[in-house]
């Protein structure tokens, strides 16, 4: 009730917890892969010192390039991902992998696909490769990935790659945490009626025809290119210029002031061919981030949208908390007719923001 004892706050920290926290973090910032996987571990896991690993975390965060590789189940997503880890290393560049595996609606565990598929990484010390279970969420991505993505910039990786399930239209939470979004696409799997059905013309900012040694690459890079000539007309652009509009569009980011246009790159991913210019798409897109108003924007948007995240998660934590009882309480009323579901979440609301228990 209002005006009786206030509980203590969530995060009490004893001395040994905030010293394990603080050695972890210590490992974190040197790479060490064991202190990694702990560190993931307990953010999947949603262990109590998370929060308090996370906020120490975040100041020692680097500068990670994120790259974010979507699309349809068959395009060889993880193939093109193997190729970009072995050109990342040649480079010289530490690589850090997020595999996100769909979970078991029985176990609540990940396939782990992915990582059986990349092995051959496992004993260099340069490739740290994680699998995150979906949790069934319906984005493609667990409230934790954002999390783990903060672990591996503290642990100064050059490159991190996010690769999602690949289920298509519930797919598109990848460009809230990506720098670059790579859309894998290949000939024969319907991907021209899927792109449109999910949108993703504006949720790329590369394509990749994969298995372009196929019969029908060339028709579904001319589509793609046909679909993104057609996106928009930009703001300010009348109806009468739209022609001229549409062919300096095809011209490429150059062509229009704050534009970026996704590059189409063909590639054969168990061949490894194609690839060194899908890493060059990859450099021009990061350029455009750093060095435009339009590319600040984009990263200023994505920001935000974190922080929105972890607020509603919050918010409905501490609710779950302090209103356990309560919510039963209306989930009883409105199960048998006594009150509606927007009356009881108003009313549980205002409870929270008067500071009632």
């Amino acid at each position: 009730m209002r005006g009786g004892p206030r509980r203590p706050p969530r995060l009490f920290w004893p001395e040994k917890s905030l010293a394990e926290v603080s050695e972890l973090v210590d490992g974190i910032r040197t790479g060490d892969a064991r202190a990694l996987a702990r560190a993931c571990r307990l953010i999947d896991e949603r262990d109590r010192r998370a929060p308090e690993l996370l906020k120490q975390v975040f100041g020692h965060e680097g500068h990670a390039y994120v790259i974010g590789v979507t699309g349809t189940p068959g395009s060889g997503k993880s193939t093109l991902v193997d190729g970009l880890i072995r050109l990342y290393r040649q480079e010289d560049k530490r690589v850090a992998v997020l595999a996100i595996d769909p979970t078991s609606p029985y176990s609540g565990g990940a396939i782990l696909g992915d990582r059986i598929r990349m092995q051959q990484h496992f004993t260099d010390e340069g490739v740290f490769i994680r699998s995150i279970a979906t949790r069934g969420h319906l984005g493609g991505l667990s409230r934790s990935t954002g999390d783990v993505l903060h672990v591996l910039h503290a642990a100064a990786f050059d490159v991190v790659i996010l690769e999602t399930v690949g289920v298509g239209q519930d797919e598109l939470e990848v460009t809230q945490l990506a720098d670059t979004t790579l859309v894998v696409m290949a000939p024969g799997l319907g991907d021209d009626i899927q792109a449109i059905k999910a949108g993703i013309l504006e949720v790329a900012d590369v394509f990749a025809v994969n298995k372009a040694d196929r019969v029908g690459a060339d028709a579904t890079a001319q589509d793609l290119q046909q679909m993104l000539s057609l996106r928009r007309v930009p703001t300010g652009v009348s109806k009468m210029q739209g022609h001229t509009a549409v062919s300096t569009l095809r011209k490429g980011p150059e062509a229009l002031a704050g534009e970026w246009v996704p590059p189409i790159v063909k590639t054969v991913a168990n061949r490894r061919e194609g690839l060194e210019d899908l890493v060059g798409a990859f450099a021009k897109h990061r350029e455009f981030l750093t060095t435009t108003d339009a590319g600040r924007a984009i990263g200023e948007r994505r920001r935000m949208a974190e922080l929105r995240a972890i607020l509603v998660q919050a918010l409905i934590d501490e609710v779950d908390t302090r209103f356990a009882a309560r919510i039963n309480e209306k989930l009883r009323d409105i199960v048998e007719g006594r009150a509606d579901p927007y009356s009881s979440a108003e009313a549980l609301v205002r409870s929270l923001i008067d500071g009632d228990s």
